[in-house]
């Protein structure tokens, strides 16, 4: 209910275009692949209630995006990311990046113009969208 609620909030504050999600993954211990694949599911219903389009990437193919290495660590990643988006102080939980870390792979696919955005950069967006700018 949690991540429904949460999640609901979060589409009606920035009403996204569409969703980018990291595909399940197989983890050694299967209690926890199983509630990834509860909260992800959830997350997935809002989004189509919403009329968002999913797009998944699989793990290594967002590590690629981010550091050219399929098999980069979290810390490998999540250094990327600050590097790309200048952030001063990463979280603590390092699987706080993962969301970001989907949707930048998914910003710079050669197709992202799926949903009609012409934006070149992240500043061009920004710049063609305030009203998606909190």
């Amino acid at each position: 209910k949690h991540i429904f609620e949460r999640t609901s909030a979060l589409i009606k504050n920035y009403k996204p275009d569409e969703l980018a999600i990291e595909s399940p993954f197989l983890d050694k211990n299967v209690q926890v692949a199983i509630k990834l694949g509860r909260a992800q599911g959830t997350v997935m219903v809002v989004a189509l209630n919403n009329d968002i389009p999913i797009y998944e990437y699989a793990p290594l193919k967002i590590k690629m995006a981010l550091t050219g290495n399929g098999q980069a660590s979290k810390e490998q990643v999540a250094g990327m990311l600050q590097q790309i988006f200048k952030i001063e102080k990463m979280p603590s939980k390092l699987d706080a990046t993962d969301g970001l870390a989907a949707a930048y792979c998914h910003f710079i696919q050669p197709e992202y113009s799926k949903s009609g955005s012409s934006a070149k950069s992240w500043a061009d967006f920004v710049k063609k969208n305030p009203d998606k700018i909190r």
